[in-house]
């Protein structure tokens, strides 16, 4: 099963940065990069630009579609009204089961803001001690995660050193 993390950098451009060492990293295989999306926020803009940054052959249309979605419900349902409101409210129920829920969409809204980037990632297989040597991610923060409590503990003590 794929885990889901949303990393924060407080920097617009480090999450592609990031999102480019990942690239090398799979090719390692010191991680299965099964598909990500980048979020930037420069400075003076209104909103943010999200890029879908991996694509896993065939499934292109079907994770294009997860990423609008669940962007859609971070960073833009408070500009649609209601009714779109509404509409994606409904949509958001079947996203629970992946561990997204209110409380992530929240968490990652009011986390990522602008001046900031996000690189959300869905991986498996990281052999997150030899990731940690190669990545730096002392200047990340790790918003959100659907990994268990102990692993997500075990992860932050990685990257916090």
């Amino acid at each position: 099963m794929a885990t889901l993390t949303v990393w924060k950098f407080d920097d617009a451009g480090a999450a592609e940065q990031v999102r480019e060492q990942l690239g090398s990293l799979q090719k390692q295989e010191l991680i299965t990069v099964h598909d990500a999306a980048v979020v930037t926020w420069p400075d003076g803009a209104k909103k943010p630009k999200t890029k879908q940054a991996f694509s896993t052959a065939g499934a292109g249309a079907a994770s294009g579609a997860f990423w609008g979605m669940l962007f859609g419900l971070i960073f833009f349902v408070p500009l649609f009204g209601m009714a779109f409101g509404a509409a994606m409210g409904a949509l958001s129920g079947s996203l629970t089961d992946f561990g997204i829920d209110d409380d992530f969409i929240d968490s990652v809204r009011d986390s990522v803001t602008e001046g900031t980037s996000a690189l959300f990632l869905m991986s498996s297989d990281a052999v997150v001690d030899r990731i940690h040597e190669q990545v730096d991610l002392s200047h990340a923060e790790l918003i959100r995660t659907n990994l268990s409590v102990e692993d997500e503990e075990a992860l932050r003590e990685a990257f916090a050193e």
